[in-house]
């Protein structure tokens, strides 16, 4: 038995988002669908250090902004 995966999107995710609500709507359930079906966690890879930092660089910039 697997633990149900819940999908949480951290306020102003999307706020770069260039695209119409349409796609962004599209693009949540799509996301929401492949943690259903097992989907994430079969296609998972573990970052490499220098995406890590690049992920933390960018959250931190996110943060220094709001």
């Amino acid at each position: 038995m697997t633990k149900e995966l819940k999908i949480v999107f951290a306020p102003g995710c999307f706020d770069d988002f260039e695209g119409t609500q349409e796609e962004l709507d599209e693009l949540i359930a799509e996301i929401k669908n492949m943690a259903e079906r097992g989907e994430i966690d079969e296609n998972a890879r573990q970052l490499s250090k220098e995406e890590e930092k690049e992920v933390l660089r960018l959250l931190a910039d996110r943060a220094t902004r709001q």
